[in-house]
């Protein structure tokens, strides 16, 4: 079960101050701190040789070397581990991700020269005046930069050429270079367990005063045990359990000791019902998140925007998110059904940069793309919404061929109601009106024929803004576009 962390600034009360203005509990966490550093620096060298670890022997090692007890060394190796798994994962992401570019500028490359060999072969037949379909690619020139669009665009391809070069030779170092794993100062981690009195042995909390038991190598100072009046941790809806495991963090930030502490949260009611008697879709835009609500047949019943300004200071952007991400959690709650999203896997997206426009490429980089996902599923996990996350290719596509004009939707609500369908598992298949102009293969999945579709699509002149969807009444020019290419 997923795992919820609660963070709070350490309280100075007045009473446990001392002539140097800290507490008791400051003064042991700043002494304990770069023991607790040493000791996981020793250990984080350890699991990088690669040899078989034995946690026991190990852990007899800690007490031995640094005066530390059991417990303690137990989150000392907790910590250590964490750091060097996460470098890994970073680094296996890494190397995932440029890897995902290398294959992004490869097929990018397929495809523009294709397009400009296709432009070419239009241009060299003595008709092409009196073509039906035009040229994929038109002659035009720009009086401000003196230049042509194919001048232009093999100059695109020469930079996209060189940029490949410089991913492969990133990509063949990254393999072998050897891993580096930071450890930061001021930071004691104190691993719980679910069968000791208050969720963990070492730091015991009764919702108002926190007990730390001292390790050996500094009892001398500050005798067995430490205690501090922390106080809770004030939620909206706190799922805090008064039992269970609880696993504590502090850590030095801006000047004062932060306390957080790790838990399994205690089960919500839950608001929304089965998928299958409707969800709600959502698809983010540069400016908006367009939101559509399908019944359990998969009809459209409503639909509506949430405006979401990008590029605002941290703090007026993570009031801005959560406020929209409230917005979607009142939505779900009113129709008592799940919300349901793109996959929660931003590297996919962010392999593709380089190939999108500028407005979608600066809203995957931006903090504020990733933040909203991650608020999203935390305030509609703690009010009892379910969120269902789905594959969304071509779902911009689907949603503007099929349903865009038939609705009279924005091109954002309309990928919403595909998303929508696609969490109740119902059918994407064509329209007859295109299937008339473009042969369907049965054997293979209905996806093939979008892609092929979305090719055909790009290499038409019909089409060439979204706008234009609403006008498309007859797709013959595809079959146009078939008889030019035989």
């Amino acid at each position: 079960m997923s795992t919820l962390t609660y963070c709070k600034g350490l309280p100075t009360p007045e009473s446990e101050m001392n002539a140097l203005g800290q507490t008791n509990l400051e003064m042991f966490l700043e002494s304990y701190a770069p023991i607790f550093r040493n000791a996981a620096l020793v250990t984080v060298n350890h699991l990088l040789l690669g040899n078989e670890f034995n946690k026991s022997q190990w852990n007899t090692h800690l007490q031995k070397t640094y005066g530390i007890n059991k417990r303690h060394a137990n989150g000392v190796i907790s910590f250590a581990k964490g750091r060097v798994d996460a470098a890994k994962t970073h680094r296996e992401l890494h190397i995932k991700t440029i890897a995902g570019k290398v294959k992004s500028i490869e097929k990018w490359l397929k495809s523009s020269e294709r397009k400009l060999k296709l432009a070419q072969k239009f241009y060299a037949k003595k008709n092409w005046q009196h073509s039906k379909t035009g040229c994929n690619f038109p002659l035009s020139c720009s009086l401000k930069y003196r230049d042509t669009n194919w001048n232009n665009f093999r100059f695109q391809i020469h930079g996209k050429k060189r940029k490949l070069a410089l991913f492969k030779n990133k990509l063949e170092s990254l393999k072998i270079k050897p891993i580096r794993v930071y450890v930061p100062h001021g930071n004691i981690f104190i691993v719980g367990s679910k069968d000791e009195s208050f969720g963990n042995q070492v730091a015991q909390w009764d919702s108002q005063t926190i007990t730390i038991r001292v390790p050996q190598c500094l009892e001398s100072r500050f005798g067995k045990t430490v205690s501090s009046s922390i106080g809770d941790f004030s939620r909206n809806i706190n799922r805090l359990p008064d039992s269970g495991s609880k696993t504590w963090h502090f850590f030095y930030k801006n000047g004062r000791w932060v306390a957080a502490v790790q838990f399994t949260p205690k089960p919500v009611k839950q608001q929304s019902q089965s998928v299958s008697y409707g969800c709600i879709g959502i698809d983010m835009n540069p400016g908006e998140i367009g939101w559509a609500y399908v019944d359990g047949e998969g009809n459209l019943t409503a639909i509506g925007q949430i405006p979401l300004q990008m590029g605002l200071p941290n703090g007026k952007q993570n009031a801005t998110i959560v406020d929209a991400c409230l917005q979607i959690a009142a939505l779900a709650i009113y129709f008592e059904c799940p919300v349901v999203c793109e996959e929660l896997d931003f590297s996919d997206k962010k392999e593709r940069l380089g190939e999108e426009s500028r407005n979608y490429a600066r809203m995957l980089s931006s903090w504020a793309y990733r933040r909203f996902y991650q608020l999203l599923q935390s305030i509609l996990s703690n009010r009892g919404v379910e969120l269902i996350t789905v594959n969304p290719a071509y779902s911009s596509l689907i949603g503007l061929v099929k349903y865009m004009r038939m609705y009279g939707l924005s091109s954002d609500c309309a990928a919403a109601l595909v998303i929508a369908r696609r969490g109740m598992r119902l059918s994407e298949k064509p329209q007859s009106s295109i299937t008339a102009y473009s042969s369907v293969n049965e054997d293979k999945h209905v996806w093939s024929f979008w892609s092929e579709l979305n090719k055909k699509i790009k290499r038409s002149s019909e089409i060439n803004r979204r706008h234009d969807y609403f006008t498309v009444s007859n797709w013959s020019f595809l079959d146009n576009l078939r008889d030019e290419e035989a």
